[in-house]
């Protein structure tokens, strides 16, 4: 088979974990043709927000305390893993080549004084960069062939918008599936750096946040795989969040269309876009465990087989978010009025995560994230105020819960039965939505009351019982 295995931060962040890794991956090579897709390890990333942040507030010997933290990490993490000396030494000279241009564009945004995207995305890249050869250097060292590559190295190609690139897939296509067919044929194993890829300047460029699943997904359909696999520390989807529900249980299969909005309701840190390149390919993917391979985790496809379709199929939730009543009375019958609010909140760079609008069109509820809401609300009052809106009313630290399953599409009950369970644990809901889909139903809750919302769902659809 032809596999692209991507590892999240969590599953190489010891010595003992990248060389499980590696043994699994040469175990796996012996049958399977392998492409590895690393995130860089847990904690990196923050740091280089952070150092992002010192530059900004121009505290120079903060940037290079954290730069020195994140030498020192992965220089102890080469010594521990890699056993063969030739091989522990070029790794180590490798990271103080790169440990020197990190420390020298630390130097020049501090001298020039600004923090801009594209500086952002180069800063960003070194995570992934110094993860690739760790893991790449501890494959070989269990003795298979292995080689290092960015995103750039192996040939993602994306448009300029630093921090949120998207892939110009067809030329990716031609670049990736070339270098890979090449490494394929030397019996070489190649680690790819995940979340980053570079315009057709070669400047570097990222995907986000959790991009790095993105990358295995566009590689996957590059080289035409016949599974792409996401591990990381949980066995794969569950019907709840496990701290939250004691008895969830592990979901052995869901559609993509089921896993895109378990992924966006918080089931699971996937970068949004993660499924877009799977859906035209029909590519099946796993979700995995990198600590108990033995588990076959949550299998995402076009269309799971009957015996899965169970009308629900699990509660998910995202607390930390504010709500935004939006009232007005010249708001009711006027033509563009939410189209005039969201081209507001989409220029200040807002993410809306719920609408809401009640029939006599006097009013729209709107969710975003906490972090968001006062720039939400003073872009609001700045442009519409007085204008067609009125009023706004704000309610802080609400969560949202959403119940997700294609077998909900049609099935009568459903709703009275969400609120019926709400109502019996004492639970107020502010707000509710359901999408034409019918794919899920989501409500709008206090934080405080999200575990006894969870609970209460995940009872009322014995999801416990889920096969």
């Amino acid at each position: 088979m032809r596999l692209v295995i991507k590892y999240g931060g969590t599953s190489i962040s010891s010595a003992k974990d990248i060389q499980g890794v590696a043994n699994h991956l040469n175990s796996l090579s012996k049958k399977n043709q392998i492409v590895v897709v690393c995130s860089a390890t847990s904690g990196t990333t923050d740091d280089l927000i952070e150092i992002s942040e010192s530059i900004k507030k121009e505290n120079k010997s903060k940037a290079e305390q954290l730069a020195a933290k994140i030498t020192n990490r992965h220089k102890q993490l080469a010594k521990q893993t890699i056993k063969k000396s030739d091989l522990r030494k070029k790794l180590l000279k490798n990271f103080d080549d790169d440990f020197a241009e990190l420390v020298a564009l630390i130097d020049g945004m501090v001298l020039l004084g600004e923090v801009t995207p594209r500086t952002m995305d180069y800063l960003f890249s070194f995570g992934e960069r110094l993860s690739i050869k760790l893991v790449s250097m501890a494959i070989s060292d269990s003795g298979k062939k292995s080689i290092p590559l960015t995103g750039k190295d192996v040939g993602i190609v994306t448009d300029s918008n630093f921090g949120e690139s998207k892939p110009l897939i067809d030329t990716t296509r031609l670049r990736v599936s070339k270098t890979v067919e090449n490494l394929f044929s030397k019996k070489t194993i190649p680690v790819v750096g995940g979340f980053v890829g570079a315009d057709q300047h070669g400047h570097i460029t990222t995907f986000g946040r959790g991009g790095s699943d993105y990358s295995a997904t566009i590689i996957g359909t590059c080289i035409k795989a016949d599974e792409i696999w996401l591990m990381s520390d949980v066995d794969g989807l569950m019907t709840a969040d496990p701290k939250i529900v004691k008895n969830a249980k592990l979901l052995k299969e869901v559609s993509y269309i089921e896993a895109i909005e378990m992924a966006l309701f918080g089931a699971k840190q996937i970068h949004p876009r993660t499924f877009e390149p799977l859906l035209s390919k029909k590519i099946p993917m796993k979700i995995r465990s990198s600590f108990n391979v033995k588990n076959e985790g949550t299998l995402v496809t076009a269309s799971p087989s009957s015996s899965v379709k169970n009308t629900v199929k699990c509660v998910s939730n995202v607390r930390n978010n504010g709500l935004i009543d939006i009232q007005g009375g010249s708001m009711v019958g006027t033509p563009g009025t939410a189209a005039k609010i969201f081209a507001t909140l989409a220029k200040a760079g807002i993410n809306v995560m719920m609408i809401s609008q009640n029939p006599s069109e006097s009013s729209i509820t709107i969710v975003v994230k906490n972090a968001d809401l006062d720039k939400a609300v003073s872009s609001l009052e700045m442009e519409l105020l007085g204008k067609i809106i009125k009023k706004l009313e704000v309610t802080t630290n609400v969560a949202i819960i959403a119940l997700i399953g294609s077998g909900m599409r049609g099935t009568v009950g459903v709703a009275s039965k969400v609120f019926g369970a709400a109502e019996k644990n004492k639970v107020n809901v502010s707000m509710i939505t359901q999408g034409s889909s019918e794919l899920n139903l989501a409500f709008v809750v206090k934080n405080s009351d999200t575990n006894a919302a969870v609970r209460a769902l995940h009872n009322a659809f014995a999801l416990d019982k889920i096969n």
